[in-house]
Parts: structure tokens; C-alpha cells; sequence
């Protein structure tokens, strides 16, 4: 019996990996990898609606990981592991595409 060995699964969401391939233009900030409908209405509740708005926020935070995560834990609740996410997701965006 021959046993196939497939590849390791890719250690991001395809959430992410849809958001990274292509450019952000008018996406509703729920598109970020970790932001679902609850933390989304809590950034829009804050004015953060579109990624755009967020990204922004990650520039302002000096792209810095720990800063955002622990940013978007108080502004919206956001879990450690769930702010991880949307800070892996716009900073491998922004790596591609500035």
C-alpha cells in the first residue's frame, strides 16, 4: 500500500488569502481577516467601516503588532487571537502592495 503525503494546510484563512490577492479598494472592513459581523459592527460603531479605514490605523500604529492588537482589543473587544489575525492580514497586504 503506497501512502500519498499531501502538503501542510497554509497557515492562514482563506479569508485572507482572498483579501491579500487583490487591492483593498472599497472593502467593508469585515473583509479583514479576524473581523466577523460582532467585532465589524463594533469598529463601525467607531467609525472604522471600510479595511481602508483600518489599514490606516495600522499605519498610524507604526505597523507595530503588538500596538494594534492590544488597539483593537479596546476599541472593539477584539480577541488576541482574532486581532492577531487582522494584523497578519494587513500587514502581509502591505508587504504585497506598498
Amino acid at each position: 500500500m503506497c501512502l500519498i503525503q499531501t502538503a501542510p494546510m497554509a497557515s492562514t484563512s482563506v479569508k485572507h488569502r482572498e483579501f491579500i490577492a487583490e487591492p483593498m479598494g472599497d472593502k467593508d472592513v469585515t473583509m479583514v481577516a479576524g473581523i466577523g459581523p460582532t467585532y465589524g459592527q463594533k469598529l463601525k460603531d467607531n467609525g472604522f467601516d471600510k479595511a481602508y479605514v483600518l489599514f490606516g490605523q495600522y499605519l498610524l500604529l507604526k505597523k507595530d503588532q503588538e500596538m494594534f492588537i492590544e488597539w483593537l482589543k479596546e476599541i472593539a473587544g477584539v480577541t488576541a487571537n482574532h486581532a492577531k489575525s487582522a494584523f497578519n492580514c494587513l500587514n502581509e497586504w502591505a508587504e504585497q502592495y506598498i
